[in-house]
């Protein structure tokens, strides 16, 4: 994880970049779902799971919570954190 630091009139702000990639594609064929049976199950559309996989879009909280909870996973082993 890379820290950044801010300085704007001494208030320091730091941020951190990490990349995310996930295992939702591998865990959706082994569970024999297509992208629309994940979204439907999630309640999300079909898209979001399209994005989600091309690693173009990074879920809520709830929405890990739930996919992960699809696959029986921990939201740890579905998502990986990088250090970027």
């Amino acid at each position: 994880m890379k820290e950044l630091t801010l300085n704007k009139q001494h208030n320091k702000l730091k941020v951190w970049c990490f990349k995310m990639t996930n295992q939702l594609k591998i865990f959706r064929a082994k569970h024999n779902l297509t992208q629309a049976e994940l979204a439907k199950k999630v309640n999300v559309r079909r898209e979001t799971i399209v994005f989600l996989e091309k690693n173009k879009y990074n879920p809520s909280l709830r929405l890990a919570y739930d996919l992960a909870h699809v696959f029986s996973v921990t939201i740890e082993e579905l998502f990986i954190f990088e250090n970027k």
